[in-house]
């Protein structure tokens, strides 16, 4: 039998982390031995805890270890951080370690170093005096990767202890909630935020157009809520095709009637934008006066559309090289304070991989699985709101105005 001790301090009683790491334990299966215990005196104050971790085999330790990071505990007495030299660019050392969205410090040369853009599923790599996450594809050969679980130290964000006041849902997913009173905490961070200096990402699915919610969305770039729009092609060409056509899909989004030979108008958007020779032209040019894509060029709202297999056209703006996508996706989500996800699955999946713990992130959809999605990969800040987009960007724009 192996064993090793460990330490953990912050809320870990009222963030339910002290019952995660001994369940952890005894789920792993291994046994545990605490050696100290000292609660916090008061809600602010932090509890410090100390255990003597008692494993089968070294990879059965170094497993649970890798296991109790994500709640803080680290290795007492800690050595500097295990450094390999990366081998070949693309990849990483077999034993590298693995990061979560959480904040991040590693020991070296006696000092802990605040590991910089962190994000989950990176590596972290080492140079002079800085650490910084780095996707696997990213790494050169000589780099230098953090590798094991010493010298490792992860910090969970407080967010998560907070979450009567931020998860105001308490972290459950229900359709049985009033919309009105998400809308008006949601409102609330939104300004806080705004007040604060700090910036608003939405990651926004075509679902904003088909349920009528391009004008509301219109209405929250210009009071300046919107810093950077995230998306695919299919919102630009569907917003497009209202914008001249008056319909999405083929639909008139006035009767919510088919149009004849409407299935063709969205093919018909493309090519105007792509004559125009894109979206910023066509704006330019007055060939689009209406929609979001007119109203981000007007008010001077980034937006990045990343592109899939099955788009059409697709117009000239979107990415479809993937991993540029990729890299203009993180590089747009630095530094963000807020993320407001709206009915876009797998854009949504991929932006919350990106972010840290820290940045709030808001979740709508109609379909719940969407957000048990998210918070299945990592990104447990989440709070969802399960209603009909159209219908919460309207209660938005109103809590806001």
């Amino acid at each position: 039998m192996l064993t090793e001790t460990v330490e953990a301090e912050g809320h870990l009683i009222d963030s339910g982390n002290l019952q995660a790491i001994l369940t952890s334990i005894v789920e792993h299966p291994a046994e545990y031995e605490i050696l100290r215990l000292d609660v916090g005196r008061t809600n602010e104050s932090p509890s410090r805890l100390a255990l003597k971790l008692i494993a089968p085999t070294s990879d059965s330790l170094q497993n649970l270890l890798a296991k109790l990071s994500a709640y803080g505990c680290y290795v007492k007495g800690t050595p500097d951080a295990l450094l390999r030299a990366a081998d070949m660019d693309g990849a990483a050392p077999d034993d590298f370690y693995s990061t979560t969205n959480h904040r991040t410090s590693i020991f070296v040369d006696g000092q802990w170093l605040v590991v910089d853009g962190q994000r989950m599923d990176a590596a972290i790599v080492v140079q002079g005096r800085r650490a910084s996450c780095r996707k696997l594809r990213d790494i050169r050969a000589g780099d230098l990767i953090v590798c094991g679980m010493q010298g490792v130290r992860v910090q969970p964000d407080l967010q998560l202890r907070d979450k009567p006041t931020f998860g105001f849902m308490s972290n459950e997913v229900s359709s049985e909630r009033r919309v009105e009173t998400a809308v008006a905490r949601v409102a609330e961070m939104m300004r806080r935020v705004k007040q604060d200096g700090g910036r608003i990402a939405f990651v926004a699915g075509p679902v904003v157009v088909h349920t009528g919610g391009s004008g509301y969305f219109c209405e929250l770039m210009r009071g300046g809520y919107v810093n950077v729009l995230l998306s695919g092609n299919a919102l630009a060409v569907h917003d497009v095709e209202v914008a001249l056509s008056g319909t999405s899909l083929g639909i008139d989004l006035g009767s919510g009637h088919p149009v004849e030979h409407g299935h063709r108008n969205h093919m018909r958007a493309i090519n105007a934008v792509r004559r125009a020779g894109g979206i910023g032209k066509a704006v330019e040019s007055g060939v689009l006066t209406t929609g979001i894509m007119h109203a981000c060029h007007t008010h001077h709202v980034p937006y990045i559309l990343a592109g899939s297999i099955r788009d059409d056209g697709p117009l000239p703006e979107t990415l479809m090289d993937l991993v540029a996508a990729q890299d203009a996706y993180a590089a747009a989500l630095e530094g963000v304070d807020m993320v407001v996800m709206l009915s876009s699955m797998l854009h949504s999946i991929g932006v919350g991989n990106m972010v840290p713990s820290w940045v709030k992130v808001i979740c709508v959809d109609i379909n719940p699985a969407v957000v048990t999605k998210l918070a299945d990969r990592g990104s447990t800040q989440t709070v969802g709101v399960v209603t009909d987009v159209g219908l919460f960007l309207h209660q938005l724009a109103t809590a806001l105005r």
